[in-house]
């Protein structure tokens, strides 16, 4: 597929650079949940300053690949931010960070927690000194609790949440899901929390704490394995591609390309059969509703695959949504960053020196994102008012 240019999108000169403009960040955090809080609030329009250790953040050296010595895990967690170092186990980096939280409005850290309160620099002694300051804290489990205080890895949390037990095929061993999936919600689920807070900032005047932990997060994604398990009992299982409570909803293989169905209820799957030519399954009492397909889905799917081996994959997919069955090709990374519509939607940006990345999710009509500090720019102050 030959794709389009990227979309370059940098904020023109004397306009406002988002819904955030105007809040200060001051992002202490590293690896990937507290930095991508700190990037998402700084593609709406926060001026994110990003405090590192003198080494550099860990995930400058998670590589290959890495472009002037830097990888590009850090690359993709840390724009619309400038960067300094700072020794904060020191009296000169405590004395500096100081200054800027008196500054900021938001602070943003995973430290282990009670290293920060060692240094003097924690939240509960920096809450009596800046009390309208918005504390966001990522961590593995929260500070207190039976695993309180522990550090937290996405892939160990996976394992321990549960994820990675209904994840894999049927009979197989569990597996890692293929993205730091819990660092990322989590991260998003600390943007959220500091967005909370600034609202009810507006009324009381007072900043607060956000406690954001990986361990609380993983465990809120486990949704409809949770329900399931409260209303039945049983213990979900995996399913591989399969939807543990709808069927057909699957990779299923076709006569070329392998396809997602995501057939949600009856008409669809009527519509699906009366399209590849299998009308009888349709009225075949053991897949006529939803729930009988569901029990038989076993025996449902190499029926099926025997009338998709006619048809070309992609083609399928196209025709079927344009019917209203929800269907899709399975994609590679790259077929999926170089679809015209990912381009469509500016999700691949392109910034000044080189920098590509994935766009902003959330579009907002008046207030777009906008990417105006590649990474690794050099900064040690907060932009003036």
């Amino acid at each position: 597929m030959t794709a389009p240019s990227p979309t370059t999108c940098a904020a023109p000169a004397g306009t406002p650079t988002g819904a955030l403009q105007g809040l200060k960040v001051l992002d202490l955090s590293r690896i990937l949940g507290g930095p991508l809080c700190g990037q998402i609030l700084g593609d709406h329009g926060a001026d994110v300053l990003k405090v590192e250790p003198p080494q550099g953040d860990d995930t400058r050296a998670w590589g290959p690949p890495f472009q002037d010595g830097v990888a590009s895990y850090y690359r993709g967690l840390n724009r619309n931010k400038r960067t300094q170092f700072l020794d904060l186990s020191q009296p000169e980096g405590q004395a500096r960070v100081l200054a800027l939280m008196a500054q900021a409005d938001v602070v943003v850290e995973n430290f282990k927690i009670g290293t920060l309160e060692k240094w003097g620099i924690g939240w509960q002694q920096m809450q009596v000194r800046f009390p309208r300051l918005i504390w966001c804290r990522v961590s593995g489990f929260g500070a207190d609790g039976p695993l309180g205080a522990w550090p937290g890895y996405d892939a160990a949390i996976q394992a321990m949440s549960g994820i990675m037990s209904v994840n894999g095929e049927a009979g197989g061993d569990p597996l890692r899901v293929g993205l730091p999936v819990v660092d990322m919600v989590t991260g998003m689920n600390a943007v959220i929390g500091v967005l909370l807070a600034l609202q009810e900032r507006q009324r009381s005047g007072l900043g607060q704490l956000v406690d954001a932990a990986l361990y609380d997060s993983a465990i809120a994604l486990l949704h409809p394995h949770a329900p399931n398990w409260f209303m039945d009992g049983k213990p979900p299982q995996r399913t591989g591609n399969a939807h543990p409570n709808i069927y057909p909803y699957d990779v299923l293989h076709t006569g070329s390309i392998p396809v997602f169905f995501a057939v949600g209820n009856d008409r669809q799957f009527q519509l699906l059969c009366g399209h590849i030519g299998c009308q009888h399954l349709a009225q075949d009492a053991r897949f006529a509703s939803a729930g009988q397909r569901s029990v038989h889905r076993d025996t449902l799917k190499p029926l099926l695959e025997e009338y998709l081996a006619a048809f070309d994959g992609a083609q399928l997919a196209t025709d079927l949504m344009a019917l209203g069955v929800p269907a899709a090709p399975v994609q590679s990374v790259d077929e999926a960053l170089q679809h015209p519509h990912t381009l469509h939607r500016e999700m691949v940006v392109q910034m000044p020196g080189g920098y590509r990345g994935l766009g902003a999710p959330v579009k907002l009509s008046r207030t777009p994102a906008t990417y105006r500090v590649p990474p690794l720019v050099r900064g040690d102050a907060f932009l003036p008012d």
